[in-house]
């Protein structure tokens, strides 16, 4: 229901704006511009689903292995006292856990191409246990707006543009990402928790989120005091972690006397049938995004937040980075593509820049990540994931600005 209420209110959005873009200011090119938008996106929506196929079919081969080898199961019970807290309809030591840990792992460290295929395949462990396969349980949506919230210990995509945008200090961004994640995940497990009415206040619950934030806080003091290591710390840990797993994953299936090749075919040949079972759900989002951002809604947004606050007798220099972070929720390109424009429009070390560069670095691309997830598994009713997801992007959003300004503003 939420999504076709999103789908068909992003079309009609457009469609007005575009009627008054051109019987009102004469905007003869903003039917092409649309029409051009939607055949982009729907292209671009097979090609994000094709490229996805050896990156697919590369993982669950060496997860199959893993899970043969009973390495999942390994990974399950250790943190299986805190996951059966938060996901209680999940039975303890199910394979899920192992996949969702697997996958919150490989997005803390921001590896993208490693968390999309464990993030599909727990999405599928979970859809086992869900007895209305068109519905959303509640553990998918506590994993999915949990993803969503994209806590990420170091934004390397953020730092790597900065460089290249010839800023003077392309980290400077690191602790300021930290923090905006920290509270959008935070946010998203509090909002869930109360609808599902979890309690989050256990020793299990504390201790575990109470030693996280502890070695959060021990890492960032680190980086931060040699920020000249935070590029080694990344290629060593993220690329380690990967050839680590896949040599854990060999060397068990070798203990267990399994075929370790045949196990790697056997799990790889799932990677195209997930990526051709998501294209009919990427095309419709991503095309839904498209009219919208064309019809150039977000710029009378822009400026209707800049007269406000300017009447308020605010400071609005936060509204130059809005651009970005109204398109975060949208589309990851598209937010990255603002987080550059207003680069070079300001400057890679202006104010607008940096918190531009923490608002992508601050939350995920729930919508896409909906699409993906859920539309892996057929789920049509999303029920609330959506907007505790939405909730964990404003949370983060908010949280940027107001660190940026601690942290940034002169």
């Amino acid at each position: 229901m939420v999504l076709n209420f999103i789908w068909i209110a992003f079309f009609l959005i457009a469609f007005i704006m575009a009627l008054v873009r051109m019987l009102v200011f004469g905007d003869t090119d903003i039917f092409k511009t649309l029409v051009d938008g939607i055949f982009d996106a729907a292209g671009t929506s097979v090609q994000l689903s094709i490229g996805l196929i050896g990156v697919m079919s590369l993982f669950l081969g060496f997860m199959n292995i893993g899970e043969k080898a009973g390495a999942v199961n390994f990974m399950s019970r250790i943190v299986g006292p805190f996951f059966n807290k938060l996901f209680p309809e999940v039975p303890k030591n199910h394979p899920s856990v192992g996949h969702m840990m697997m996958n919150f792992s490989a997005n803390l460290l921001n590896l993208d191409n490693a968390a999309t295929p464990f993030g599909l395949k727990a999405m599928q462990s979970l859809h086992e246990l869900n007895p209305d396969k068109d519905r959303a349980s509640n553990s998918q949506i506590m994993f999915m707006v949990l993803h969503a919230s994209g806590l990420t210990l170091i934004p390397i995509s953020v730092i790597a543009q900065r460089a290249i945008m010839k800023s003077s200090d392309p980290t400077l961004i690191f602790i300021p990402c930290m923090i905006a994640t920290f509270a959008a995940t935070v946010t998203a497990l509090v909002a869930v928790s109360i609808r599902q009415k979890i309690n989050l206040f256990n020793r299990v619950v504390i201790l575990w989120i109470g030693g996280l934030s502890a070695l959060l806080v021990a890492l960032i003091i680190y980086l931060r005091t040699y920020p000249g290591r935070i590029d080694t710390f990344s290629k060593v840990v993220s690329n380690g972690l990967i050839l680590f797993l896949f040599a854990a994953f060999i060397i068990g299936g070798l203990v267990k006397k399994i075929n370790v090749y045949e196990a790697f075919i056997e799990g790889a040949k799932g990677g195209f049938e997930i990526a051709v079972k998501i294209i009919p759900f990427l095309v419709g989002m991503l095309v839904a995004i498209s009219v919208l951002r064309n019809c150039g809604v977000f710029d009378y947004i822009i400026q209707g937040f800049s007269w406000l606050f300017g009447s308020m007798g605010l400071n609005t220099d936060f509204v130059k980075a809005l651009p970005t972070a109204l398109m975060r929720p949208l589309s990851g390109s598209a937010s990255r593509a603002m987080m550059i424009d207003t680069m070079k429009q300001y400057g890679p070390d202006s104010f607008p820049a940096l918190l531009s560069g923490v608002m992508q670095g601050s939350s995920d691309t729930t919508f896409y990540i909906v699409a993906l997830y859920f539309g892996s598994v057929g789920i049509r009713k999303t029920r609330y994931a959506i907007p505790a997801a939405l909730l964990a992007d404003l949370a983060g959003i908010v949280t940027a600005i107001a660190i940026s300004y601690l942290f940034f503003h002169r």
